[in-house]
């Protein structure tokens, strides 16, 4: 065989084993034709000047396919896609690190301009919201058609304790009384800790902002033809019977008046004490631990507790908060409390901050008929996600719902890790921050007045907040701080409920509700039998 003819043999292998032969194994090869009379030197000329001409096309082919379009990866709840994209689609941004700016120059505690007041996100990646973000529709309701006057949000503060406004991207506080303890405070915080994860993106609003527990506008003071629109008053909790707009509470940036940590941190702890004690491992009663001080429920529960005499499944225990800031908060670190099967959700004086660690603990949430919700309970659904208790026959409820666990283990480990699920997946920060983004944004869409600085307003930001603090504050402050924006936009925002769709999920929950009443109503009718 030929110099030449190995020449082109070796050259046509390359071709057909490279990528580029794979790729366009359907195709006729280019082939030399073999020169019959040649002179030597004249052919190995020829011959190496196409076999580098045809190595040469091939390279700037595969240059070309591999540069000319590049792949993302969209992630959704059920699949990974790989998606082309044009060289001049937006890349996603570095994250950047902008701490504060505590320096002993910054004595007059002012506002730094060093955090970008804009941030380009990546926008191929955007997750849609969980559901119970479909709430924001039904609560910024009662403004739907009317819109937010400037008399309305005016009116709004008789009860408040502060006024929040947003302009360009800057805060500023008028405020009007004290609330207890921090809660205004971690409150205006946690807003803080928005703008920096989302700067430039929230719409200029204004708003009032109660720091109390139970909510005030009632919805019946605001029917009828001659009844004014009533006024959009934020807080954390709501009911069925009033119309204040719901808002996630201020522990989620930590509570230091009972040392309990930021949420994000502490979301970890509690998964690891999951880990510690296995289901099957732990006490098969229903625990309880708080102040029964609060409210004439709480103290009812406490008759529930076991005795000499009666034995209810219950292991109940009061919360001395001087005590235990006196022992440095040893007996009350949430992430040690997921030790027994099933634990109690009891209201105090309204909601409870102590539903999502209760929820958390991968322990069947016993759940004694509230009255109040917060931002994301709405979506919980009995037998799934907790079992009810009847409020009005504590004791006999608990012992049903204990022995019925203990009968169905397997059932009963579902609800409880269901609710650990949602809040491990559907309750971190990210999804906390995003439900504030578009709450506050779509309050603002509702506003029929430009947002203007009030004569008595401050401008508030990280600095002025945290530099000058002390103690558990600052360090709960310190661990809460978002320190760079977010190089991903915040989830979509579902559409609202339809209403037969939303009268479907409230006859489900009431259905649950009234089948759990059925089987206690059979236990107890089968027990009083066998006695």
């Amino acid at each position: 065989m030929t110099v030449i003819q190995n020449m082109q043999r070796f050259s046509t292998a390359i071709l057909q084993r490279s990528q580029l032969g794979r790729d366009f194994s359907g195709l006729r090869i280019f082939r030399l034709p073999l020169m019959k009379k040649a002179p030597a030197a004249c052919s190995i000329t020829i011959y190496t000047f196409f076999l580098f001409f045809i190595l040469f096309v091939a390279a700037a082919f595969i240059s070309f396919f591999c540069f000319s379009s590049r792949f993302i990866f969209l992630v959704n709840n059920s699949e990974r896609k790989a998606v082309p994209i044009s060289e001049n689609h937006r890349k996603t941004p570095r994250p950047i690190v902008v701490p504060l700016n505590c320096s002993a120059r910054n004595l007059t505690q002012t506002c730094p301009g060093n955090y970008p007041t804009t941030f380009d996100t990546d926008l191929a990646w955007k997750p849609v919201c969980p559901d119970y973000f479909r709430w924001i529709h039904e609560d910024l309701k009662p403004w739907k058609t009317t819109g937010i006057s400037r008399d309305m949000v005016e009116r709004a503060k008789r009860s408040a304790h502060f006024r929040l406004v947003i302009v360009k991207g800057k805060v500023y506080i008028e405020k009007y009384k004290k609330s207890i303890q921090t809660r205004d405070v971690f409150t205006i915080w946690g807003i803080l800790q928005l703008l920096r994860r989302y700067p430039g993106k929230l719409l200029d609003l204004e708003l009032t902002f109660d720091c109390n527990d139970r909510p005030v506008i009632r919805s019946g003071d605001h029917r009828g033809p001659n009844s004014t629109s009533p006024p959009p008053l934020f807080r954390y909790c709501g009911d069925r019977w009033t119309l204040d707009v719901v808002f996630p509470d201020w522990s989620f940036w930590g509570w230091p008046e009972i040392n309990m940590k930021p949420w994000g941190n502490l979301l970890k702890d509690l998964k690891e004490g999951n880990n510690r004690t296995k289901w099957m491992e732990r006490e098969p009663y229903a625990y309880w631990k708080g102040n029964p001080l609060v409210a004439e429920t709480r103290r009812d529960l406490l008759t529930c507790n076991v005795s000499d005499v009666q034995d209810w499944n219950a292991r109940l225990f009061v919360q001395d908060w001087m005590l235990e800031s006196q022992q440095g908060y040893k007996q009350s670190d949430v992430s040690n409390q997921c030790t027994h099967r099933y634990k109690i959700y009891i209201e105090g004086w309204a909601w409870s901050v102590s539903e999502k660690y209760i929820l958390a603990c991968d322990s069947v949430t016993l759940m004694v008929k509230p009255r109040y919700y917060d931002f994301f309970m709405r979506s919980l659904q009995p037998v799934h996600h907790y079992w009810p208790i009847k409020d009005n026959d504590k004791c006999r409820s608990i012992k049903f719902a204990v022995d019925w666990g203990n009968s169905h283990k397997q059932k009963a480990q579902a609800i409880g890790k269901a609710a650990s699920d949602f809040i491990q997946e559907e309750l971190k920060m990210d999804y906390v921050y995003d439900y504030m983004f578009h709450l506050l944004n779509e309050y603002a869409k509702l506003l029929r007045f430009k947002p203007t600085i009030p004569e008595g307003a401050v401008e508030v930001c990280s600095e002025t907040v945290a530099c000058s603090a002390e103690g558990v504050e600052k360090k709960f402050m310190m661990e809460s701080l978002v320190n760079s924006p977010s190089v991903t936009s915040p989830c979509a925002l579902p559409p609202p409920y339809d209403p037969p769709v939303l009268g479907a999920l409230l006859r489900k929950k009431a259905n649950s509700i009234k089948q759990v009443e059925r089987w206690e109503n059979r236990y107890w009718e089968n027990l009083n039998q066998q006695h």
